[in-house]
């Protein structure tokens, strides 16, 4: 099935040849290789572009492993080009290529290269992949299936289908699984093996099930305010572990360089001025948020507030919560 992802294709095709490497970035089974290879080429071919002036590069395809090596896939990329003719390379695992940084930009000295690229290392799952290019990177960040686009795929009512968005999210592959269980262990398995692993080997953490307690906090606790201090409290309350707040912040901030939740900063409306604590986390996917608590705690208040941040952050806003008072007087006259 092709759902169609025309918001991100539009961001691509805004940044054509503004002379930066496009840096496609999001949460693993996003759909950026699918965005990149499929949707975005088949735009491209559609405008009018060229079919065989657009280079298409695997790295983690065993075919390409030679490319690997930086010389051999700059010599091959000079080999498939000419000087008088514009290019699109759409280079996937960019990772698995050594010293991608300096060949890219040696490539984009050229003038006739446009450089769209993605990776899956904890480089690429993370808010500084953009540093690693040295002021030419331009990043094009993707969230899992908004609710419209999640709709595309579904066959039934939209109250059906926002109740499977609510408990399963919208990452790609778990949106076109067949049935309920396959989406349940879809969600876990990626969980376990993929995003948590992940951010551990990233960051080398030692304590990873303290890891995944504050994960697992962070996932009953959407919609509400908190702070590092507050969850410290909580585990020595709840689970009797003594942890710092400084630590948990750090662990907070591993979560969200890797996507997998974003905080939303507390605005005082009246007072028109940030408070620094507390603020609420929202997760870029319920699915794993449920995954998390094993479809347990599932408040719909709460969950829609989710869909609704994640939704508006979809549509290019900056989201703060708040809270405005409103003062009134009862039948005593007293505030």
């Amino acid at each position: 099935m092709n759902i169609q992802r025309d918001y991100y294709i539009d961001k691509l095709l805004a940044r054509q040849g503004n002379g930066l490497v496009k840096i496609i970035t999001g949460i693993r089974r996003s759909g950026k290789s699918y965005l990149l290879f499929r949707l975005f080429k088949e735009r491209l071919i559609a405008d009018g572009f060229n079919a065989d002036n657009i280079i298409e590069v695997s790295f983690d395809d065993f075919g390409n492993r030679k490319l690997r090596n930086p010389e051999v896939f700059y010599n091959y990329i000079l080999s498939r080009t000419n000087k008088g003719e514009q290019y699109v390379l759409l280079l996937d695992e960019i990772q698995l290529l050594d010293e991608f940084v300096d060949v890219l930009n040696g490539l984009l000295h050229r003038g006739n290269m446009d450089i769209y690229v993605t990776g899956s290392n904890a480089r690429f799952l993370s808010h500084d992949v953009v540093t690693e290019f040295r002021g030419r990177g331009d990043q094009v960040h993707i969230q899992p299936f908004c609710f419209q686009e999640f709709m595309t795929a579904f066959q039934g009512s939209i109250e059906d289908g926002l109740e499977q968005y609510m408990r399963y999210g919208g990452l790609p592959p778990v949106v076109l699984a067949t049935d309920d269980t396959a989406r349940e262990e879809l969600l876990s398995k990626l969980l376990s093996e993929t995003y948590i692993s992940d951010i551990i080997n990233r960051n080398l953490v030692k304590n990873d099930a303290e890891l995944e307690d504050l994960l697992l906090i962070l996932a009953s606790s959407i919609g509400g305010l908190t702070n590092p201090r507050k969850i410290a409290n909580t585990f020595k309350s709840e689970l009797k572990v003594s942890i710092s707040s400084a630590t948990l912040k750090t662990y907070i901030d591993y979560f969200i360089d890797a996507f997998m939740i974003e905080k939303s900063n507390r605005f005082d409306v009246k007072g028109r001025r940030y408070i620094d604590t507390p603020l609420k986390y929202y997760f870029s996917d319920l699915g794993l948020r449920n995954a998390i608590l094993h479809y347990r705690q599932y408040e719909k208040t709460h969950i829609m507030e989710n869909v609704i941040y994640n939704e508006l952050r979809h549509r290019g806003y900056n989201v703060d919560v708040g809270v405005v008072v409103h003062n009134t007087k009862d039948a005593e006259g007293k505030s």
